[in-house]
């Protein structure tokens, strides 16, 4: 019997300056990538990944960076192994990668896409200071309550990322969030904390980026899914176009339900590959389940996940 690995990609948060050097400088298939990503998006990716600059954190840019590095390093393992996932997940910006993994996208296009789902975001947000802020140390239910309770007296708060017990993100305007932290912390929360993040995902605030991204998305999305993607919506599978059109657009203002697919998906793996910047979702998924974790970050992380893939099987 052949394994059953899930594919997982890291969203925003995960960038960092030199990520996907090493694919760039020893693989030629790496290298084309990034040159034809650069080409279509007038991005200059070289600059932007392995380069000082101050765009890299900006989300526009941030997004394609990521899609772009996680894209690289999948193709370069099923270049080399030939396996193909039972499921493929995202985080956030992640549910696209998952999306070309599972060739519903065509990995160019997708750069192109989450950098226009990038300037849409940004523009949804230009209007007023929006922010983002981790809560560790409560319950679900304590932080909607709070959430629930600051929104009936005006503010605009909400949570988005369910990213494991106890840690949970909130979205909102950002001077709201800064009024948040005390009440928070009085809900005995063990950390408050602002992220730097110019955006507010996952919350009604993105409203006015649905609409055109759901076009885009209706001209490159394919109907030729090899594995189900998991939503981050509804925690459930899809392996449609017609279900990807009406879900994604959803995602930008409904929360990340991250560690509820983690829970309905672990029985159905025996093991996570982790494709991208770090490995950031091995830290989330801690909690979250027994089985082994592999990321592929780098050559040396790429080598050592087919080893330890072919100890597996």
């Amino acid at each position: 019997m052949s394994i059953k690995c899930a594919f997982l990609f890291p969203g925003q948060g995960s960038q960092s300056l030199g990520m996907g050097q090493d694919f760039f400088n020893n693989s030629e298939v790496a290298k084309e990538m990034l040159l034809a990503a650069s080409t279509r998006t007038g991005i200059d990716f070289e600059n932007l990944l392995f380069e000082e600059n101050t765009l890299l954190g900006q989300t526009e840019y941030t997004q394609p960076a990521i899609l772009l590095v996680g894209a690289m390093a999948h193709k370069l393992f099923t270049d080399a192994t030939n396996i193909k996932p039972v499921l493929a997940m995202g985080h956030s910006l992640g549910e696209f990668t998952a999306l070309v993994a599972v060739d519903a996208l065509d990995a160019i296009d997708a750069v192109e896409l989450v950098n226009l789902r990038g300037k849409l975001m940004a523009e949804a947000c230009s209007k007023q200071e929006v922010g983002m802020l981790v809560c560790l140390g409560l319950s679900d239910e304590a932080v909607e309550e709070v959430c629930e309770a600051q929104r009936a007296e005006g503010k605009s708060v909400w949570a988005v990322n369910y990213n494991s017990d106890g840690q949970i993100v909130i979205a909102g305007i950002k001077k709201d969030l800064e009024t948040l932290v005390p009440v928070l912390k009085d809900a005995k929360a063990k950390r408050a904390m602002l992220l730097d993040m110019s955006v507010a995902s996952h919350c009604p605030l993105l409203e006015s980026a649905s609409a055109p991204l759901e076009a885009k998305l209706k001209e490159i999305l394919k109907d030729g899914f090899i594995a189900p993607v998991i939503s981050n919506v509804t925690a459930k599978p899809y392996n449609t176009k017609e279900e990807a059109l009406d879900l994604l657009p959803q995602q930008l203002v409904k929360p990340v339900l991250y560690k509820h697919s983690m829970a309905a998906i672990d029985d159905e793996v025996d093991c996570y590959i982790e494709f991208g910047n770090g490995n950031v979702l091995k830290g989330l998924n801690r909690k979250a389940t027994k089985k082994p974790h592999f990321n592929v970050s780098d050559m040396a992380s790429l080598e050592a996940t087919i080893e330890a893939i072919k100890e597996l099987s």
